[in-house]
């Protein structure tokens, strides 16, 4: 093993307590939102309208340029186990 690869695996229990420590300080300090943003009305129904047609997660995220497809198809599968 390298002494670069001891450094690297090392340097991870750090990394991960400091952007902890970071996360906790910015939510004192009473941010309202954190992690990334949502799209537009617009853009989330197309892609909703994309998916019920039978279209695949990267070929809907091509075509509206989102990707956020994911998440939107998990709500509209848990959506439909509600209904059902």
């Amino acid at each position: 093993m390298s002494s670069q690869r001891l450094s690297a695996d090392a340097s991870g229990p750090k990394v991960s307590s400091r952007v902890m420590a970071g996360l906790d300080r910015v939510r004192q300090q009473g941010v309202k939102k954190l992690g990334r943003p949502k799209v537009g009305k617009k853009v989330e129904e197309a892609i909703r309208e994309h998916l019920a047609a039978g279209h695949g997660i990267l070929k809907v995220a091509a075509i509206v340029g989102s990707g956020t497809v994911q998440r939107i198809r998990k709500e509209m599968a848990g959506q439909l186990a509600k209904a059902a």
